[in-house]
């Protein structure tokens, strides 16, 4: 394979970004692959290739790992990697080569894989210059959006070990994520390479005995690193263990900050800073040590576990879950919760017979293996091999279609076309454009989306047509969409936020439509409550309308029907006036309120022309079933009685009306 290595730092710089990418630049050649390095260089002006790494221009950030800063945009350079016919890129790194890295990729057409090295939210002090909470919390959110874009970006994701993995799946990173430690050159850490003499004179220059137990720390000078919790054990340790000395490996900026606190403890005769050093010469430094020691609890990996181990010295390390499966506490070292703590079992290690600490030379030795180089090849060719299958397999985005509330995505994979249909704020977060590469998990998210953004669309088109409630949305939602809970409350809150929906606004103008269309509260109060209101919103909103206001409705309702009822008793009218209003939803007090109120002047005078023409009506439909003038008056009067008039009144009627006795059966 043509592999293209892109990191903003690499050797001769001292860092484990630059000595993880060496590794596996050194790995993937030794089995056979053609392997680039694009990285940096200090200083302007044009690339630089050396022995197949392309160095790019850049200013050196010495507060931040001494990383070179460089522009993602390089067309010289580009046109230059482009020649290289590369199968895959693997960055390193998300700084200016890293973002080059993704656009190389993409330009490319080729899959890139991409190492996340560093919990950068453990490193926001940086850029935090004044302390700030809120700062620090917008610096670590930066950190998180920034992860998951790059991570969503690549074609799969490596991790060094697992607690960084979790890390990124909380940050929502959807690519598949693979951990993989760091491959590490065992054989350079034996400590058998360096000589007893070597030792000496590597004591001998620092003022330190071979009697003495020495214990070292190896790696970047630095806040996250916590170093200054070690040297307040040293401060401990006087006058109790005066043996134990401690020899500080590396740069950084915190050199002079802690050189001031040793001295201010008192400890500086044992406390040796012994400064940055070649790679070339750094595991001698690990073998004329003891044991090895480190309080920080921002590594993704710790490399620096890992060649301690390999070099056969024990660590001592506050508890952090990349040492899950390095340190065994007793074992291969010890765990310490502060600086008292550690104190007392260095006091305890010392104090190990020399039987004893050749027996955990041998365990660290051991525990330190599956970490080798060659079972790092591996796991990174299996990597490698699926993210190119993956690749194969991805749908080209062929064209991009704006509409008022979403984006349309044609998309093409061989002879298979496909559209699918997004939200704006999804097509601009997941950065897609024309010319992109889609993998079938980002196609199932955004399958997953479009059934969301087309119940979307429907609701928007029925609430353009008639004001919906939210009870009204979440019903067909749930009846007629696909959708999932979690998806309906998404849609629903969109539909809120600009809204389309407003059951407070909605039952506003609902119980004034109603109450102009002369609708009493009892049937508004129905209405809504069926619609899904709460009943404590109307029974507010109705507040702020007065009894005058119903009353005034409900006579206006009865005036209206009242000419519409002919030809009935005064009992009768009202009480069909009572029951429209009823049923119209005005309450039995306001109803009997109206009747008081109206009047049936007329209808008083019409009463007996009315029971008339209803006793006649009743002589016709009873005449030919009666078999007695008896019965048939009897029929008559039961059939008045019940239309509501007076028995007196109906009595007078009926002794006014001729009855043929003779007719008598």
């Amino acid at each position: 394979m043509r592999i293209g290595l892109f990191s903003d730092t690499y050797l001769p710089e001292v860092n484990g970004v630059a000595t993880s990418t060496a590794t596996l630049k050194n790995e993937l050649e030794k089995h056979g692959h053609t392997v680039y390095v694009v990285t940096t260089k200090v200083g302007l002006g044009k690339y630089e290739w050396e022995d197949n790494i392309l160095r790019l221009a850049g200013i050196e950030l010495k507060f931040l790992y001494g990383y070179s800063l460089t522009s993602p945009i390089h067309l010289n350079a580009y046109n230059e990697i482009k020649k290289l016919d590369l199968d895959l890129i693997h960055v390193q790194t998300e700084f200016g080569v890293g973002i080059f890295a993704y656009i190389c990729a993409a330009s490319l057409n080729i899959p890139i894989v991409s190492t996340y090295h560093t919990t950068y939210e453990d490193y926001t002090h940086y850029v935090n210059f004044i302390n700030s909470k809120t700062v620090d919390k917008a610096a670590k959110n930066l950190v998180a959006k920034l992860s998951k874009l790059y991570g969503d970006n690549s074609t799969q994701v490596i991790t060094p070990s697992e607690k960084t993995k979790q890390m990124l799946l909380g940050y929502g990173v959807k690519s598949d994520i693979y951990v993989v430690p760091t491959g590490l050159d065992i054989k350079r850490f034996d400590p058998a390479i360096t000589s007893e003499q070597r030792k000496q004179e590597l004591r001998a220059s620092m003022n330190i005995a071979m009697d003495d137990c020495l214990i070292v720390f190896v790696g970047r000078i630095a806040e996250e690193k916590s170093i200054d919790i070690v040297i307040k054990a040293f401060s401990y340790l006087k006058g109790v263990n005066d043996k134990i000395k401690l020899v500080i490996v590396g740069g950084g900026p915190q050199v002079e900050q802690l050189q001031q606190l040793a001295k201010e403890l008192d400890v500086s005769d044992r406390v040796i800073f012994a400064g940055k050093k070649p790679q070339s010469e750094v595991p001698a430094y690990y073998h004329f040590a003891d044991a090895f020691v480190s309080a920080s609890l921002t590594e993704t990996q710790g490399m620096t576990y890992v060649e301690a181990l390999a070099s056969g010295l024990m660590v001592f390390a506050r508890y952090d879950k990349v040492l899950d499966d390095l340190l065994i506490d007793g074992q291969t070292g010890y765990f310490f919760e502060d600086s008292k703590d550690l104190a007392d079992k260095l006091d305890a290690f010392s104090r190990f017979s020399k039987e004893e600490k050749i027996n955990r030379r041998t365990m660290c030795i051991e525990q330190a293996k599956p970490y080798d180089q060659d079972i790092f090849y591996e796991k990174i060719m299996q990597v490698y091999q699926k993210a190119i299958a993956s690749y194969n397999d991805l749908y080209l985005v062929d064209k991009i279609k704006t509409k008022e509330e979403y984006v349309e995505l044609y998309l093409l994979k061989q002879d298979e076309e496909k559209k699918i249909i997004v939200s704006f704020d999804t097509y601009f977060n997941k950065g897609i454009r024309k010319g992109s590469k889609l993998n079938i998990k980002q196609i199932e998210e955004l399958e997953h989306e479009q059934t969301k953004v087309k119940a979307y669309i429907d609701c928007v088109k029925m609430i353009s047509r008639k004001d919906r409630t939210t009870k009204e949305i979440y019903d067909w939602l749930t009846n007629e969409t696909q959708c999932d809970i979690e998806t309906i409350n998404e849609i629903v809150d969109e539909l809120e936020k600009k809204n389309y929906i407003n059951d407070y606004t909605y039952t506003q103008n609902t119980i004034y439509n109603m109450k102009m269309t002369l609708q009493g509260e009892n049937k508004i109060i129905k209405h809504l409550k069926k619609k899904g209101i709460p009943y404590e919103m109307i029974e507010k909103l109705l507040q702020d309308s007065s009894q005058d206001e119903e009353l005034d409705h409900a006579i206006k309702y009865a005036e209206k029907i009242q000419d519409t009822i002919n030809g009935k008793s005064l009992k009768m009218k009202q009480k069909l006036i009572y029951q429209k209003l009823l049923v119209r939803g005005f309450s039995n007090d306001i109803i009997n309120e109206v009747l008081n109120k109206m009047n049936f002047s007329d209808d008083e005078n019409n009463e007996i022309n009315n029971l008339k023409a209803c006793a006649y009506k009743a002589r016709r439909k009873y005449e030919n079933k009666a078999n007695s003038n008896a019965s048939l008056r009897n029929s008559i009067f039961k059939y008045c009685i019940g239309q509501g008039y007076s028995y007196e009144d109906v009595y007078a009627v009926l002794d006014e009306m001729e009855w043929d006795d003779d007719n008598d059966k």
